[in-house]
């Protein structure tokens, strides 16, 4: 039995772990409030606006602050010719929880949508407003009533932690406001910094240096203060002469971080370049080869955290071309969205030196969501494409963790050794050693997916598929219900062609 001195200890212990615990869960929410941030800025007097959504977010239980919803220019792809519309974007930083109220004003919201389906964001719906919770940074796509062309892409950035002073000798600054700067080149050692509530009107050339760096919140673009211009239908064939938003080119140490860049021709050209960063990055097209992200004879190049929504292809890494030369190697794209409302959101190999051929290797490829892929011409379809040409070798790929939702048309896999006489001089040498791992497809409007070599000389070789999943079906060598006398690619719609050896689909389990 307990004396009664005892047992005044026991409860006074028991009283001091209650009152300690009730103690660190007040500092801890303290400390949470504390950190919470939330940063919007006003759009700039003379910047295009959409007036299709008025959008706000706040942080649990406090004020309302309103976010500007500027207008972007998408294609769409209409038979053969291409109708340019307007889709909008707001963004914004925060740390914490937030609360977004978005209000549709073209009418009732019937049903809405947030994408990427993967992060499993159901909005509460009422007349014309949506409203959700977000405890972490996303990118996002709100769809009302079915309609992808007129949408809110939403871009909810972490909070800034290392922003430039503007008085600093080494930094461009731009604040807040629109800013014409015509051709603006980066000398080494440079910081330009775009603010949140910028416009820079223009193109930054980045051309050889090194040690450089393009960071803020702020709108880089070509077009007239973000007004849609009149151009007329582009031709297939790129211009010798380059008109990029962002040229990155026989540098080194060059990062682009927190911007997003509505161009004219590519976002983000990269040549002959070693150790590029980016991230945090978004991008809108509507041009006819107005890729996002193009990768020539670099090396070392990370790309992460991105949305691009873009008239040709999303990522397209390639070797030779133009008064770029070399191989393509340790390349890295990592928590990525890809929208292409034409051409490829990967494409890898088109492009390289017949006369002194070029490998493109160890590349890898993580934490994906393909959104979209409209492609009509057959040559140019597949989400992932792996073609290739100019007698190119693609060595070393690793695809995992790849979500690819239901597309308007293309297909799923493109992969073939080829001769394109629009593009090359010669076949490509081969594709070898590429590893897919947890690709995920849910759709109904994927065309054929193709596996094909060239000949036997050049042909692909050791493919593999771990856990590919199509329509919530695991396709595998030794799947329940596939007749012996079927090939695998057969129960996953893929044609496996002639010159090639080596694939299989195999199971985690089955390892």
């Amino acid at each position: 039995m307990l004396t009664a001195e005892c047992s005044a200890n026991l409860n006074y212990l028991y009283f001091m772990k209650k009152r300690t615990i009730k103690l660190f869960l007040l500092f801890l929410c303290i400390g949470n409030y504390v950190n919470a941030q939330l940063v919007a800025w006003e759009a700039p007097q003379g910047a295009a606006l959409n007036a299709d959504f008025t959008v706000k977010v706040r942080q649990k239980g406090g004020d309302w602050k309103p976010l500007p919803t500027y207008k972007a220019t998408i294609a769409n792809v209409v038979n053969t010719k291409s109708q340019y519309q307007a889709t909008s974007f707001s963004y914004f930083d925060f740390s914490g929880m937030v609360e977004v109220a978005v209000t549709y004003n073209k009418g009732i919201v019937k049903s809405a949508r947030i994408r990427p389906l993967s992060l499993g964001i159901v909005p509460g719906i009422s007349s014309n407003a949506i409203t959700f919770f977000l405890d972490k940074p996303k990118k996002l796509s709100i769809e009302v009533n079915g309609d992808i062309l007129h949408n809110l892409q939403l871009f909810a950035n972490p909070i800034e932690t290392s922003r430039p002073l503007p008085a600093d000798t080494n930094v461009t600054y731009f604040g807040p406001g629109i800013h014409q700067v015509g051709v603006l080149k980066a000398k080494s050692n440079q910081v330009i910094y775009l603010a949140g509530g910028a416009i820079v009107q223009g193109q930054i050339i980045v051309d050889k240096v090194e040690n450089v760096r393009i960071l803020g919140r702020g709108i880089l673009t070509q077009l007239p203060f973000l007004q849609q211009p009149k151009v007329k239908t582009p031709t297939p064939v790129l211009p010798t002469s380059r008109n990029d938003q962002l040229t990155i080119s026989f540098s080194k140490n060059v990062e682009v971080s927190g911007i997003t860049v509505l161009p004219h021709k590519y976002s983000v050209l990269i040549g002959q370049s070693a150790g590029v960063k980016i991230s945090n990055f978004k991008s809108f097209s509507f041009e006819g080869n107005a890729d996002g992200i193009d990768v020539f004879c670099s090396s070392d190049v990370a790309i992460t955290d991105i949305f691009m929504r873009n008239s040709d292809d999303c990522i397209a890494i390639y070797g030779h071309r133009w008064n770029y030369y070399g191989n393509t190697k340790n390349v890295s794209v990592n928590d990525a969205i890809l929208w292409a409302d034409v051409a490829h959101p990967i494409l890898i190999g088109t492009h390289g030196d017949t006369d002194q051929p070029d490998t493109l290797g160890n590349m890898t490829f993580k934490n994906i969501d393909i959104l979209e892929q409209h492609e009509h011409q057959i040559d140019y379809q597949g989400c992932i494409a792996i073609d290739a040409g100019d007698s190119n070798l693609v060595d070393q790929l690793q695809f995992e963790n790849i979500r690819v939702e239901d597309f308007r048309e293309g297909q799923l896999f493109n992969i073939r050794v080829m001769f394109n006489h629009y593009y090359n001089t010669s076949a490509g040498r081969g594709i070898q050693n590429i590893y897919f791992k947890n690709v995920d497809f849910n759709g109904r409007h994927s065309n054929i997916s193709i596996i094909s070599g060239y000949d036997n000389d050049r042909k692909i070789k050791n493919i593999v598929f771990e856990n590919l999943k199509i329509n919530g079906v695991s396709i595998a060598d030794n799947m329940p219900g596939k007749p012996g006398y079927y090939k695998t690619g057969d129960m996953a719609n893929v044609l496996i062609g002639e010159h090639v050896d080596g694939v299989s689909f195999i199971s985690s389990k089955d390892k």
